[in-house]
């Protein structure tokens, strides 16, 4: 007999949600079947069988929270308790007719029941009539004791009687009104949906966070890709994107304003020399942020490349833990999706993130006697100003305009 364990799923998670079962108790399986899926904060795990045998227990279902270290099921050699399982529902199915029969007469004990409860009730006010109806009775010149069921007696009993028989027609107006109910659709939020929502609320909470905003105008990275696009994928096998500009620029920029590839710890200031940049893609569980490492040493071929295995692997929910961990400073664009403008929240511990938005043309003053229409795009640095003040927020974003507007010096940097 092996229990079947969660491993371990990677730094900072302790535990995960079963998404999946593949096998049910009795399945025969060989070492390394998937067995099931679990999803964590960050990506979804397959789990396998160490060792061959068959699933003789499943001890945690779907949709079940499970920790790092527990045993959520058994493999064994042969089926647990096979035979004692159809054995299981029989025992209780003889008891199920005993239970339905004992509720049978109740209502019929009931029914006779409620007659003889009437003259009782009309014998009380006499015995046991409340000070109420006794200053009544003394009030009109009644006897209690000798006019038992009659006016005294009849009086309290439409009392209580009235507000019964009104009940039904103040619990029939929200009944009335249900039809007017519009539909809904509840579902359970995804683990990865929680964890997000937890860290944008955690950023915004703890972090004092402002954005400054600038524009860019495209028409150079336009035509150059205009001019380098083909040559470009016919030597490397890549497009040549937007991305890749967007990220020399930052980290051209991050290394004259080193405070934006920082984060805080406590009451210390960790200032990172290296330059792990994250690309926020949108996935079908929800936002992440894959990193592509050591940015500043790669080439724009290998930019390009590094971003598109990413972005295929989170759309098929295939990135491992490595791809998610780390990063110094994040990149992410409304733009694909239509955004005009839009206020970036932090990806925290990290004090900045950089937002890329839709490329519009629109006229442009290009001198004090001249206009012309040109592509162009809002970007916002969103920033912790905790260790970031604003003149050097300010200063970091024109330096990433002025980089993207003469790309050629891009390219020359490498």
């Amino acid at each position: 007999m092996a229990e079947i364990i969660v491993p371990e799923l990677g730094e900072s998670i302790s535990e995960g949600t079963i998404t999946k079962w593949f096998v049910k108790e009795g399945d025969s399986v060989n070492q390394g079947d998937v067995l099931l899926e679990l999803e964590t904060d960050k990506v979804n795990i397959e789990i396998s069988a160490d060792n061959s045998g068959v699933i003789s227990r499943i001890a945690k279902q779907d949709g079940e929270v499970v920790l790092v270290g527990e045993a959520i099921g058994s493999i064994g050699d042969a089926p647990a308790g096979g035979a004692s399982a159809p054995a299981a529902p029989e025992s209780p199915a003889p008891a199920a007719p005993a239970p339905a029969a004992d509720p049978a007469p109740a209502p019929a004990s009931a029914a006779p029941a409620a007659p003889p409860s009437a003259p009782a009730a009309a014998a009380a006010p006499v015995i046991n009539a409340s000070p109420a109806a006794r200053k009544r009775a003394r009030e009109q010149g009644i006897d209690l004791a000798q006019a038992a069921g009659q006016a005294p007696a009849a009086a309290p009993a439409p009392a209580v009687a009235t507000p019964v028989s009104s009940a039904p027609l103040t619990q029939a107006e929200p009944a009335a009104a249900s039809p007017n109910a519009k539909p809904t659709e509840r579902k359970r939020m995804s683990r990865r949906r929680i964890t997000i929502a937890n860290r944008l609320v955690e950023a915004q909470r703890t972090a004092a966070m402002l954005t400054t905003f600038n524009e860019v105008d495209m028409t150079a990275i336009l035509d150059l890709r205009k001019r380098r696009k083909q040559s470009f994928f016919e030597k490397n096998d890549v497009n040549l994107g937007f991305m890749s500009f967007f990220t020399k620029a930052v980290v051209g920029a991050l290394k004259a304003f080193p405070l934006l590839n920082a984060e805080i710890e406590g009451e210390d200031i960790i200032v990172k020399k290296f330059y792990d940049i994250g690309i926020a893609v949108s996935a079908k569980e929800g936002l992440v942020v894959p990193v592509v490492r050591d940015a500043d040493r790669l080439s724009f071929a290998e930019i390009e490349k590094s971003i598109v295995d990413l972005a295929t692997k989170a759309r098929a929910n295939t990135l491992s833990i490595g791809d998610l961990q780390g990063g110094s400073f994040t990149i992410t664009n409304g733009g694909v999706f239509g955004s005009l403008l839009s206020t970036p929240i932090l990806n925290t511990p990290q004090v900045g993130i950089l937002g890329m938005h839709k490329i519009q043309v629109r006229p442009v003053a290009i001198d004090d006697e001249r206009m012309e229409n040109r592509p162009m795009m809002y970007i916002a640095l969103s920033y912790d100003h905790r260790i970031v003040d604003g003149s050097e927020a300010v200063r970091f974003l024109v330096t990433v305009k002025e980089l993207l507007e003469d790309p050629e010096q891009l390219l020359l940097q490498g």
